[in-house]
């Protein structure tokens, strides 16, 4: 059984609302509220939702890249939300991120060695010549050529930035990569070769992943268990082969049924959920899903439904399950 490298605890994140002449805090946007997960070593954990449901804020404050309101992030037996900027920065050699823009998130101005060369030279690695064999060993690893080294950003498709955005995030020989929607701005094609790029970077490097995505079948493809999170919290935690084949909360359920089908003549009930996103400024009373949810009661209206293992490490928010 493998150890936890990363443990995660009642991680929030909130933001204030100021209002007013004096800019008084009026309120605030629980943007991540009550997280808490554990990435087991070399398993990919896949965190899905709908845009706005915090899973990359969730990505960014564990990193610390976004400081957390409360919580406790524990990698590789270390709290991480104690250390002082100095030793974070010592900690991120172990931790990366790839982003989900391929395109804002290099340097228009820097040509893709010094792209690469950067986190060798902030954490003091190598000479010059060492770094430059580095960076031609990676771009091969990515499935470029060291001859790319010298081009600019704006010179390669989104498919091959996404590949220099992964071998920067590969250069220090990190045991845990976030991966922030990596995908979702690429072309169907190129997204398959990308994630199976990164299944092949996994195997060979023995990476942990936290797959961030929207896209259920992307998902489906690259994890080994996979969160699903609402408004800020997650509801369902559980393998990636239960979840498809035995969704229990119904916002899961109706995720799943919005998924496209090859099958032409496949049958399968659509579920269409009622009313709107409410907002995290303002989230409902009870459980944050009953303003939308088929099956609500009374006390999923005042009652938070405990995030609960149901049996086998299946995990469910959900009033319909209490034992």
């Amino acid at each position: 059984m493998a150890e936890d490298l990363l443990i995660v605890k009642n991680l929030k994140k909130y933001y204030p609302i100021t209002g007013g002449v004096f800019g008084k805090e009026v309120g605030v946007v629980k943007a991540v509220d009550d997280v808490s997960f554990t990435v087991k070593r070399g398993e990919t954990l896949g965190l899905v939702g709908e845009s706005g449901c915090g899973k990359s804020t969730t990505g960014r404050s564990l990193m610390r890249l976004i400081e957390p309101t409360a919580g406790e992030v524990v990698f590789d037996g270390t709290n991480i939300t104690s250390l002082k900027p100095e030793e974070m920065r010592k900690m991120r050699r172990d931790m990366q991120i790839v982003f989900q823009d391929p395109f804002a998130s290099l340097n228009p101005r820097h040509n893709v060695e010094k792209i690469l060369e950067e986190p060798l030279i902030v954490h003091g690695i190598g000479d010059a010549a060492e770094r430059k064999q580095r960076v031609s060993e990676m771009l091969e690893v990515v499935g470029l050529s060291s001859y790319h080294a010298q081009r600019y950003p704006h010179q390669f498709s989104g498919g091959q930035r996404q590949r220099i955005g992964i071998a920067r995030a590969l250069m220090l020989n990190p045991k845990l990569i976030v991966a922030d929607e990596p995908v979702s701005a690429l072309d169907v094609s190129i997204q398959s070769q990308v994630l199976n790029l990164m299944q092949d970077l996994q195997k060979n490097l023995s990476l942990t992943y936290l797959f961030i995505a929207h896209d259920l079948s992307v998902v489906r493809h690259i994890s080994d268990r996979v969160g699903v999170m609402y408004l800020g919290r997650i509801v369902e935690l559980t393998t990636s082969e239960q979840l498809y084949q035995n969704p229990l909360h119904p916002y899961t359920k109706a995720l799943l049924s919005a998924v496209p089908t090859p099958d032409p003549d496949a049958k399968r009930e659509r579920i269409i959920l009622q009313g709107d996103l409410p907002s995290p400024a303002n989230p409902p009373s009870g459980c944050t899903f009953h303003t939308r949810c088929p099956h609500v009661t009374d006390e999923c209206r005042s009652v938070r439904p405990q995030f609960r293992d149901v049996g086998s490490g299946h995990f469910v928010a959900c009033h319909l399950y209490n034992a």
